[in-house]
């Protein structure tokens, strides 16, 4: 089943005062509290646009440029035909970045992706290949139906910024995001993602069914993959680092960070989980909600920007304790109940 079906009802979330309604779903959170205006005009330009090619998705879209905006990698797991493969396309053409796509199948060979060494009849010498690795964007489409050897070619380029091909380490280009789509578990013919790369994701998203109104626009406009070559990049790769810093330098209160360690330490105890959260998970947290308290024009983060990033930041990092599948968003949503607000 997709993570999560997207709500279009707004929830809102009092500053002084945990989560009021246990059934509250993790998009209706962050479109209760995720309103306001993008600092920077360029990316108030990028999220228009994103959302005249994803109809009805405005909350993940944010999100995922959230991801970006924090230096990190994007999961997006759910059904085929719900535009995940269009959203990656999407973000990789305003962003005005380089832009490959790597369809993963179960006899591809991690040479397929980091390159090879062929040899030269004219220099009569071997010389290196680079693979579509070597982009601003990797769009690893599919992801988990490569087998895990395949998979974890890109954890080193994910972790580090750099490959190791045939014994010589070479550095990938700046920025460097991998998108990754993924069909959900149940399906035939998927191998599921080890824990040490699920981590790698800063962000897990789900896509969902649109609702009535942006299926009957679809209907109507036609397939929106059309629209994607007239796509115009509202930013230059040069911008994109002004931006992130501007992300990272929003303020974090003391007591703020005492909400974080207090969440983080609420899945080590929880008896849900077989473990908690990790330090490198809390400081993804922090990240995102810096990101998404930016996206919406405030100069510090809220309570309520880690709520509204919290089950998407965490539920991937999270195995239940009973069947060993991920958490999914509502299962870490339900955390946040448990934490009073500072």
């Amino acid at each position: 089943m997709p993570l999560s079906e997207p709500v279009s009802a707004p929830v809102s979330t009092p500053h002084s005062a945990p989560l009021a309604q246990p059934h509250t779903t993790p998009y209706a959170i962050a479109d209760g509290i995720g309103g306001g205006t993008a600092t920077a005009p360029e990316i108030t330009a990028v999220l228009a646009a994103a959302n005249r090619i994803i109809l009805g998705k405005e909350i993940p879209i944010r999100l995922a440029l959230a991801c970006l905006l924090a230096r990190g990698h994007l999961l997006i797991e759910d059904l085929p035909g719900v535009g995940k493969t269009t959203l990656a396309h999407t973000l990789a053409r305003l962003l005005g970045l380089d832009f490959q796509r790597v369809q993963f199948t179960s006899d591809m060979l991690p040479a397929d992706i980091l390159g090879t060494s062929i040899f030269d009849r004219e220099k009569s010498s071997f010389r290196f290949l680079p693979g579509p690795v070597f982009t601003q964007v990797v769009l690893a489409d599919e992801i988990n139906r490569a087998t895990p050897k395949t998979q974890s070619a890109l954890l080193e380029a994910m972790e580090e910024g750099q490959v190791t091909v045939e014994g010589e380490t070479r550095p990938l280009p700046e920025p460097f995001f991998v998108i990754a789509t993924q069909n959900p578990s149940h399906q035939i013919g998927t191998f599921p993602l080890p824990e040490s790369q699920l981590d790698r994701f800063l962000l897990r998203l789900s896509l969902g069914y649109p609702d009535s109104r942006a299926e009957r626009a679809l209907l109507e406009s036609g397939d929106r993959r059309s629209h994607l070559a007239a796509l115009q990049p509202c930013l230059s790769p040069a911008d994109l680092p002004r931006l992130q810093a501007q992300a990272a330098a929003v303020h974090a209160a003391p007591a703020l960070l005492d909400y974080v360690q207090a969440l983080v330490e609420a899945t080590r105890r929880s008896a849900a989980f077989r473990h908690g959260l990790s330090p490198r998970a809390a400081l993804a947290l922090l990240a995102v909600a810096r990101a998404w308290a930016y996206l919406a024009g405030r100069p510090q983060v809220l309570p309520e920007d880690i709520q509204a990033v919290w089950p998407w930041v965490v539920s991937h990092r999270l195995p239940l304790a009973q069947g060993g599948s991920q958490a999914r968003p509502e299962d870490a949503l339900a955390l946040l109940h448990d934490v009073p607000l500072p």
